[in-house]
């Protein structure tokens, strides 16, 4: 194979990658404006030592990631340390993004909500009820539940080192989206969660949700009587659709092609939709909303990134296998 394709094809992915990382830092700062913003327009207040962690954070990986991208080349670990570094960046302003969501106030809709669950014949308080007369089998469901960091950080660094780096791009597109179509559904259509609304509390279970801290600052998103805008430390307020559900998914697409971690995230992230309902205080409808919303943050990332990469000269036909393992036809497939 001559030299000059082989140098062609490589340059191709890299310009690819960098298109995928502009179009992800420009996600970021739109965020970013948006949360900053939020206070010249309202009562809003920025906590802004949440931030600091985070920020300091960012700051690190990223010098990190620009020394192995630039003086340094490696791409696997560059990749690794500068998708941390947009992961937690993210997570850092789109969390009080969902609290200016949740001060639109619209009406609740858990009416609706626990309608169409009884409509397809799915009663929340018998699973509940289940759970609380098999304490194991909730005991063993929970950490599951509480897992999405650690896994979220996994699946980053596991494509990253096994250089995925473009499937480690959709990923990431399909992250952020699934976030923040959540957060805006939230906006038209807020819920507090079916243990607030059968009005159940540790005298009616054995059971306190995880999300148990996250309902105080909900309803005073909504009243008026909480406006700090927080990073670490914020708590997860949307109901549907359930972004647990949809990252499970989503998690369980972006690992698939490491063979040896896909079956162990298949069923840790089952073991977490499962957990979802009740200690995410969700829905069963918030869980399929959540896994339909996966499904098509993944067909979208996937589009972006093909088109991405449709952005600069292709590849030949010619270009060898191992050179193409990267290419937009292949970036969901096992390897």
């Amino acid at each position: 194979m001559p030299k000059d394709l082989n140098r062609n094809t490589m340059d191709h992915q890299v310009r690819t990658l960098h298109r995928l990382d502009r179009l992800i830092w420009g996600i970021v700062a739109t965020v970013a404006i948006i949360v900053f913003a939020a206070p010249l327009l309202n009562d809003f207040r920025i906590a802004w030592r949440t931030f600091a962690t985070p920020t300091l954070a960012c700051a690190l990986l990223l010098a990190a990631g620009s020394f192995y991208r630039r003086w340094r080349p490696d791409a696997r670990l560059a990749s690794g340390l500068l998708s941390t570094a947009q992961l937690v960046a993210f997570g850092a302003v789109a969390a009080p993004l969902s609290y200016i969501a949740a001060s639109a106030n619209l009406p609740l809709y858990d009416h609706g909500l626990d309608a169409i669950d009884r409509a397809i014949g799915f009663d929340w308080k018998a699973l509940l009820a289940i759970m609380d007369a098999s304490p194991l089998t909730h005991a063993a469901l929970l950490p599951a539940y509480l897992s999405l960091m650690l896994q979220t950080t996994t699946v980053v660094l596991c494509l990253a080192f096994s250089g995925r780096l473009l499937w480690l791009r959709v990923y990431i597109i399909a992250f952020f989206c699934a976030a923040l179509i959540s957060i805006a559904i939230s906006v038209v259509l807020p819920a507090v969660g079916a243990w607030p609304y059968y009005a159940l509390s540790e005298d009616n279970s054995r059971i306190l949700p995880a999300v148990s801290t996250s309902w105080p600052v909900f309803y005073g998103l909504r009243d008026g009587t909480f406006r700090f805008l927080v990073a670490v430390g914020a708590e997860g307020i949307i109901t549907f659709p359930s972004l647990h559900a949809a990252l499970a998914v989503i998690m369980i697409a972006a690992i698939w092609p490491v063979a040896v971690l896909r079956w162990v995230f298949v069923a840790l992230n089952t073991m977490m939709l499962i957990a979802t309902p009740i200690d995410g205080s969700h829905y069963l409808i918030d869980v399929l909303a959540g896994i339909a919303l996966a499904l098509f943050c993944l067909i979208a990332a996937r589009a972006i990134a093909a088109r991405a990469g449709a952005g600069g000269d292709r590849p030949t036909a010619e270009t060898p296998s191992r050179l193409r393992t990267s290419t937009p036809s292949s970036w969901g497939t096992p390897g």
